[in-house]
């Protein structure tokens, strides 16, 4: 069996992150018992929920424990298999890990999905057709509920989940704005992802007022919707532009994710405005996974959502691009080419 390299958590981060916390080992990979497959990763997937995860504290998820691999979503082919339903070749997506190769129990559900390579790009499985996009997909769908003619604005615009916001809004008929950090970010937004516009946070330095007033020229009529992505003073700016009964979809707080408090300035505008504001986790919702994954897929497949990716090669680049990816470096999905 082959050789496995897998990073490991090897400690918990005080405050921000960084690559010390992180252990590269390599071991053996063990020899498969009857159901179980073995899978060749092609690209790991690396998302911001994996921050809160590193941390101890109650979160939405269980915390990683300490000295295992790390947990992360990956495409791959499966090299050997001794379960019935899959064979050497097979190209599939599952929860494989920070690690080159992964030895899956194919008899539990949903452990395992196989994917057609045919008209949608293998690493697309790991963001405008997968998780990513079936969370854009629930946010609008779901909370934000939209109808035709009304704005709806996004922040982290151009990331994983953001990049299949626009094409999701467009097709019902809605004004879509999103929210990106720099001028390359926001033009991609507008000329590729078919946002109406793109406000670039950075030309305002963290001025509540100022980026309110620039998207009250993006959304004359208002917000009807926000999906939320990163929190703190976008937030607070995006809630003095809210219309009545609008409706926010909390996906994430990035702001937030080295673990300091983030404040919510004006939350009396809950009220004011009569807003749903509602937190979700995707994962806990896969009833609409299949319906969502086939809107998506045809999408990709027309051409009409042209998902970016940053690639980072090889799997000891993963805690540099994942703590990039934080930040804001990356452009468009974050992944890490391990083939």
């Amino acid at each position: 069996m082959p050789r496995n390299q897998q990073i490991l958590l090897a400690s918990r981060p005080q405050g921000e992150a960084t690559v010390e916390n992180f252990r590269l080992v390599a071991t053996d990979t063990p020899a498969l018992q009857d159901g179980q497959v073995l899978v060749r990763h092609h690209y790991l997937s690396l998302d911001p929920y994996m921050r809160g995860r590193m941390n101890e504290s109650k979160s939405y998820a269980a915390a990683q424990p300490l000295d295992s691999v790390m947990i992360g979503g990956t495409v791959g082919e499966v090299v050997e298999s001794r379960h019935p339903k899959y064979a050497a070749g097979d190209k599939v997506v599952g929860m494989g890990g920070w690690q080159e190769y992964s030895v899956v129990d194919a008899n539990t559900p949903g452990t395992l999905r196989k994917v057609d390579t045919t008209h949608v790009p293998l690493s697309h499985y790991l963001g405008a057709v997968g998780m990513p996009g079936v969370t854009a997909w629930y946010g609008l769908v779901k909370i934000i509920a939209p109808k035709a003619g009304d704005t709806v604005v996004v922040s982290a615009a151009t990331g994983a989940v953001g990049s299949a916001f626009a094409a999701l809004a467009k097709a019902r008929g809605c004004r879509a704005v999103g929210i990106a950090g720099g001028a390359d970010k926001c033009r991609y937004a507008t000329e590729e992802l078919g946002f109406d516009a793109c406000i670039d946070y950075k030309a305002h330095n963290g001025d509540t007022r100022s980026l309110a007033k620039a998207l009250k020229d993006a959304c004359p009529d208002g917000i009807d919707g926000y999906f939320e992505n990163v929190g703190g003073w976008i937030m607070d700016a995006v809630m003095l532009r809210m219309n009545a009964f609008g409706r926010i979809a909390v996906c994430g707080m990035i702001a937030g994710y080295d673990g300091a408090p983030l404040a919510m300035a004006n939350p009396a505008l809950i009220l004011i405005n009569r807003m749903k504001v509602e937190g979700f986790i995707v994962g806990e919702h896969m009833e609409v996974w299949p319906e969502a994954l086939k809107e998506l897929g045809q999408l990709v497949g027309s051409g009409t959502l042209r998902p970016r990716e940053s690639v980072a090669q090889g799997l000891a680049a993963a805690p540099e691009a994942f703590l990039g990816m934080l930040k804001g470096k990356n452009f468009g999905k974050q992944l890490v080419k391990l083939v």
